[in-house]
């Protein structure tokens, strides 16, 4: 960026200060000439980008600013050459970013640039004009910040394009993933549900008497394949400490069930309600493989879950609709819901500026997590049929009416894909990362001396 006109107007008026004062003064022209002497170029270009440059004026400007920024968080600064060396680099590649996306044709329109403002404003609780006037006092002209705001919105879409929309998970990925999780620590992450009979062989028993427990329990392993009932069958016969329990190992993986067991029905594991007899050193065992399944869908999902069934109406904050006139509205309507002159969904047509105003402000059956923590947790304390005051999330205020509750079991789907952005989120910093220094890689970056 090259100098503007105002700040050339400003350096001619300044020379020209100086030369009709060394017509008056000889001794002002002595002083002057001594001043000049000290001054530095008011801008200059420090570093060429491709086909673009970086002056001074624009390193400096982003120095000062990052500086500002480090001191609001009571961060020590580096020395001035470094911090200048680490915001050059920045500078570079924000400049190689923007020329990228001028080639791809990516454009940004003001009308979303002002939407991004009135957002940054709303969540750091400003008005528009209350933001404008921080900006300023931080040295930063508005229009500069409106240009900060396009440039990082213009390499956001620039790397959703470029990285974000190129990133592949895997299933076998989440199928990992999601396996770590449930806690199982091999590739096999099935589950079987096995009941047994234990038929204790006679301590110091000889082969004979052992076969004979052996021919015990085949008769029992026969009368269960008959369709008798196996929980009676081990209330009877068993031994185990579970036979009371109906001899119920529950859900089990294979490297949790004994080994013998395992074995033993190793090969049928597909099968439900297969019977096979097997022997331990101590014992002849008969089980029962009641069903399989797959343990990780049947972990994520869990135990139920309480669903709420709500809607709402949303209303923004901005230059035309201040805080405290949208808060106003809103309780107003809350007073005319109450007081039933008027009806939720009708109201929420009317003056709801969520997609879901043409449902009458209907979000459906939300579960835990669906919505941002101040919504949820506002929903959560209303009874059905009751409105909440006024709500402030990072969208704007709400109204919100809980309509009913209901548990509902988990869905194991919402975890593959709570796992699928868990790993999107831990391989887009590195693919970010490679994506920035190949550009940087492949522009032409020529320094300036003097530059630190």
């Amino acid at each position: 960026m090259t100098i503007t006109s105002n700040l050339r107007r400003c350096a001619l008026a300044v020379a020209a200060a100086f030369v009709c004062g060394a017509a008056a003064q000889a001794a002002d022209v002595q002083q002057s000439e001594q001043t000049a002497s000290r001054l530095q170029p008011i801008d200059r270009i420090v570093c060429v980008v491709n086909n673009d440059v970086i002056t001074e004026y624009d390193l400096q400007m982003r120095v000062r600013q990052v500086a500002l920024n480090l001191r609001s968080q009571n961060i020590t600064l580096p020395a001035m050459g470094e911090l200048r060396a680490q915001v050059l680099e920045r500078l570079i590649l924000e400049k190689a970013m923007e020329q990228r996306a001028k080639e791809l044709g990516i454009r940004v329109d003001e009308q979303m640039v002002s939407a991004s403002i009135e957002q940054i404003a709303r969540n750091n609780k400003l008005t528009v004009d209350e933001l404008r006037q921080k900006v300023q006092a931080d040295g930063l002209t508005f229009q500069a910040f409106r240009s900060q705001i396009k440039e990082e919105i213009t390499a956001q879409r620039l790397r959703e394009r470029e990285v974000d929309s190129k990133l592949k998970i895997p299933e076998s990925e989440i199928d990992a993933y999601l396996a770590e999780k449930a806690g199982f620590l091999s590739g096999d992450t099935q589950e079987y549900h096995v009941r047994h009979i234990l038929l204790p062989i006679p301590t110091g028993a000889s082969d004979a008497e052992a076969a004979e427990v052996g021919r015990q329990a085949e008769k029992i392993a026969n009368e269960a394949r008959k369709g008798a009932d196996f929980g009676q069958l081990v209330a009877a016969h068993s031994r185990a400490q579970d036979a009371l329990e109906g001899g119920d190992l529950g859900w089990r993986d294979a490297s949790r069930l004994p080994s013998i067991f395992w074995q033993a029905i190793e090969g049928n594991r597909s099968k439900r309600n297969f019977i096979a007899v097997t022997r331990s050193p101590g014992a002849w065992h008969v089980i029962q493989l009641l069903d399989s399944r797959d343990g990780v869908k049947a972990k994520l999902a869990g135990a139920p879950v309480e669903q709420t069934h709500a809607r709402h109406i949303l209303m923004f904050v901005s230059d035309m609709t201040p805080e405290g006139d949208v808060i106003s509205r809103l309780n107003d309507i809350k007073h005319r819901i109450e007081t039933k002159e008027a009806d939720f969904a009708t109201l929420a047509r009317l003056t709801s500026v969520d997609s879901s105003a043409t449902r009458g402000g209907d979000l459906g059956w939300i579960s835990p997590g669906d919505t941002v923590p101040e919504f949820e947790a506002a929903m959560n304390r209303l009874a059905p049929g009751e409105v909440s005051e006024p709500v402030r999330t990072q969208y704007g205020y709400h109204l919100i009416q809980v309509l009913e509750r209901r548990k509902a079991q988990g869905d194991a789907s919402r975890s593959r894909l709570e796992a699928r952005m868990a790993l999107r989120e831990k391989k887009l910093a590195e693919a970010v990362f490679n994506w920035q220094r190949e550009l940087r890689d492949k522009a032409y970056v020529q320094i300036r001396k003097q530059v630190y």
